[in-house]
């Protein structure tokens, strides 16, 4: 049968009954349980690690990066926020390219090709080359991205969408950890090449995983191709409030994450704590509470509802990026880890109501994903950067009244979407 699903909620006893069958109709989507549901959630996790482990590899050895190369810290920054701005770029065409050439291949192409572009960075002649390398990287990782949402939502159940989507985004929390702790331990031993080097052999090991599990599409139906059918897509995807609200809670709520761990080792290195590199990195083991909480925001959400369950996260992520504030490691780290349940809350409900709400307006998921995504990765790019003139203007209390502003205006933008009326025919708390 033909189903309707409402914008913010997918259980199937929200679902309403259009019509009968056609013979023709796509698939309902995998379930719980099935293998396939399996093998599409573990290689969209891998996936996930890859991408954010080699985008964030040089964020634990900024410090490094800055004393081997002799740049200041603002400039060593560049490194992260490069690659972030060539992911952002990227997205606005690998999201369209997506609606025609298809999500398996893209995400195939995506994650073979970062690793290839990380092996290069390791081999950089110079701090030039170094950055030219960073802002290739980014490019070449928008494929995954760009489509995986808009893929989990044409190939898993309706029901199960929200906690795949918080799965899968549990796998970038997971990444980027694992990236930041691999690149801070190797940096302090053995210097900044042969930590990016095993930053690359690392994003090669998923993407070997990632080859053999994805299963082809099933449920993709490819849009129509031309400059003037993607004009109509993109005016479309920027034409509904509540999709340009959400594009905002992105870009805001990433920035502020980026813009306290560009600047977290800098402070844990200097006094009081006088922390050495690759102890200073350990400091991202706080992001597996990012993995729980999209999963578990992402389950509350399928129960009470996007809009409810929102703003919890900003005020969570508000609540760490304060508790920062004091001269304490084990404070520091418990502000550390409510900042990042609270910001993955927020980004795993956010990226999976995208592609929800673009579909239920007949909206391209993909483009709608797409854009979602130019606007976080903006975010990082421009608030990340200037985390190193806070630094510089105010130290630490800088960088928290940097982070604090963009999460306000996050749980500002959370309000508003709450009035924002659901879509005509569309269900919504």
């Amino acid at each position: 049968m033909r189903i309707h699903h409402t914008e913010e909620q997918t259980g199937m006893s929200r679902h309403t009954v259009e019509a009968a069958p056609r013979p023709s109709a796509p698939p309902e989507g995998y379930l719980p349980g099935s293998r396939a549901y399996r093998r599409v959630v573990v290689a969209l996790f891998a996936a996930g690690v890859a991408t954010f482990a080699l985008l964030y590899s040089t964020q634990a050895i900024l410090p490094e990066l800055s004393a081997q190369f002799g740049v200041s810290i603002g400039d060593s920054t560049l490194s992260v926020s490069l690659t972030t701005l060539g992911l952002g770029v990227a997205l606005l065409v690998a999201g369209p390219a997506s609606d025609v050439l298809g999500r398996t291949r893209l995400i195939h192409l995506s994650v073979t090709a970062s690793a290839v572009v990380a092996a290069g960075c390791a081999l950089a002649p110079g701090w030039s080359a170094l950055l030219a390398l960073r802002l290739l990287q980014g490019v070449v990782l928008a494929g995954l991205p760009a489509v995986a949402t808009a893929y989990l939502r044409e190939e898993l159940h309706p029901s199960t969408h929200a906690r795949a989507a918080g799965l899968y985004v549990g796998g970038t929390a997971l990444g980027g950890m694992i990236g930041r702790l691999v690149t801070g331990a190797v940096g302090e031993a053995a210097g900044w090449r042969w930590a990016l080097a095993a930053a690359a052999v690392l994003g090669l090991a998923c993407a070997v995983a990632v080859r053999l599990l994805l299963p082809r599409s099933r449920g993709f139906v490819p849009a129509p191709a031309g400059a003037r059918a993607l004009l109509r897509m993109s005016l479309r995807a920027v034409s509904d409030p509540g999709l340009v609200t959400l594009y905002a809670i992105g870009g805001c709520s990433m920035g502020a994450l980026v813009a306290v761990f560009n600047t977290v080792g800098f402070r844990l290195q200097g006094p009081p704590f006088g922390l050495g590199l690759g102890v200073a990195s350990l400091v991202f083991l706080v992001y597996p509470l990012g993995t729980l909480s999209s999963t578990a925001f992402g389950r509350l959400a399928d129960v009470r509802g996007r809009r409810a369950v929102l703003p919890l996260g900003c005020l969570l992520a508000v609540a760490g990026a304060l508790l920062t504030l004091p001269s304490s490691l084990p404070v520091v780290v418990a502000g550390l880890a409510l900042l990042t349940a609270g910001f993955f809350a927020v980004h795993g409900l956010a990226s999976g109501w995208v592609p929800a709400r673009a579909h239920a307006g007949g909206v391209s998921t993909g483009q709608a994903a797409s854009l979602y995504l130019f606007t976080y990765y903006l975010g990082s790019s421009v608030f990340g950067s200037l985390a190193g003139p806070a630094w510089t203007a105010a130290a630490w209390p800088g960088v928290v009244a940097l982070a604090t502003v963009l999460l306000l205006a996050t749980g500002v933008l959370a309000a508003l979407l709450r009035r924002t009326p659901a879509l005509p025919g569309v269900r919504a708390r």
